[in-house]
């Protein structure tokens, strides 16, 4: 079979190939079917064929397509019935007198109903039940209320002086024995101070719970020199913050040195250090701690605010040799231990410290406090804030 020349199913002839159209009985200005065209406008209305001049807007009829042309009638006709102008929007003013009328109404509205609940609100008496009402007024005859405050007042010297703490005698041992952990490294320093910490609990619970006082134990902290803790900065030196129950704060950085260089002394210094800050955790459960701040706030000068610095420190210095003295029977302080214990009695003074602050005792007094606890153990023995100003220099 011949192949088909013609186009494909699919396909359509380029423009170029398409015939031409014919164009017998075109009318003029009519374009040829399938050329290109100007797409249709909106239909235009025209008048009718007998339309005729009326008062009001003509009849209408048929269509147009195309645009009308200027001042056409039959598009004003239809603009005026379908699309007529908006009508504009002009306020009414309202009259002066009228105005004035409406808003002296509404004052008189509400100033009555301000006078009726006033007069509402004055018929209760009862500042409690009806707080915008008018509070009750005494009678002349009625006498003010004697009733007592229900807390008590604090005498802070009597708290420092008489404190039911010097009343409890003798400290009982609790067979204390020395922790046997070498200051080698942090742990083995945290390990020894926490067996200490639980003689020192065991030790001092009785003799604060006796005193009237509730006794629990403070937290203990062993801090890198520069370390910041709960008690602050902490650089070198054991330290006690009452924040929080209380805490004792200990370094643990230079131990080993020391302890190679002289380990009696150093183990003195691990217990004294640790018995001394818990002393001062003694010393804020029986309230000593807090009323020696008040006393130091209203000092009048600096000489008798570090005077009371001194009491404080010098009473825990014997109370932490009262813990020492009192076990010495498992605890020994003999030998070369006492003789750096003696030592070190005599070398904790305000003396050796760089800052020369008078605040926690000199040399003598230190050495004073020290060996009347370590041989009485007892806080009566303690009592520095009955001392006279010589014995806490």
């Amino acid at each position: 079979m011949a192949e088909q020349s013609g186009p494909k199913p699919g396909h359509f002839l380029p423009k170029d190939d398409q015939p031409e159209q014919p164009t017998a009985g075109r009318r003029p200005g009519v374009p040829a079917y399938g050329a290109p065209s100007e797409p249709l406008a909106a239909p235009t209305p025209r008048l009718g064929r007998d339309a005729k001049e009326t008062d009001g807007p003509p009849v209408l009829s048929g269509s147009r397509l195309g645009p009308p042309p200027p001042g056409d009638r039959a598009a004003a006709a239809y603009k005026a019935r379908y699309q007529p102008e908006p009508i504009p929007f002009q306020p009414k003013k309202r009259s002066k007198a009228l105005v004035a009328g409406i808003v002296a109404g509404a004052l008189v509205v509400l100033g009555g109903g301000v006078f009726a609940a006033t007069k509402v609100l004055s018929s209760y008496d009862d500042f409690v039940a009806n707080p915008l009402g008018t509070p009750s007024v005494k009678a002349p005859g009625d006498q003010p209320s004697d009733q007592q405050p229900a807390g008590q007042p604090t005498d802070d010297v009597a708290v420092l002086q008489k404190n039911a703490l010097y009343t409890t005698g003798a400290l009982a041992p609790v067979k204390c024995k020395e922790p046997t952990f070498r200051p080698s490294s942090k742990e083995n320093v945290r390990s020894y101070y926490q067996m200490l910490m639980v003689c020192l609990d065991k030790f001092w619970a009785p003799a604060v719970t006796k005193s009237g006082h509730e006794f629990h134990p403070p937290k203990l902290i062993i801090f890198d020199d520069g370390q910041e803790t709960a008690c602050g900065v902490q650089e070198e030196v054991s330290s006690y913050c009452a924040s929080d129950g209380g805490s004792v704060a200990l370094p643990w950085e230079d131990l080993a040195d020391d302890y190679s260089a002289n380990r009696s002394l150093t183990r003195i210094d691990m217990a004294e250090a640790l018995a001394y800050v818990y002393a001062v955790h003694v010393q804020n459960l029986t309230g000593i701690l807090d009323s020696v701040e008040n006393k130091r706030s209203e000092a009048a000068t600096e000489a008798l605010k570090l005077e009371h610095s001194r009491r404080l420190a010098l009473q825990a210095r014997c109370l932490a040799a009262g813990f020492l003295g009192a076990e010495r029977a498992t605890f020994p302080v003999t030998g070369d231990l006492l003789t750096w214990w003696t030592w070190r009695s005599k070398h904790y003074g305000d003396e050796t410290d760089t800052d020369k602050v008078r605040d926690h005792g000199s040399g003598k007094s230190v050495e004073l406090w020290m060996t009347k606890g370590f041989a009485a153990p007892n806080p009566g023995s303690c009592n520095t804030f009955v001392a006279a100003a010589a014995k806490v220099s």
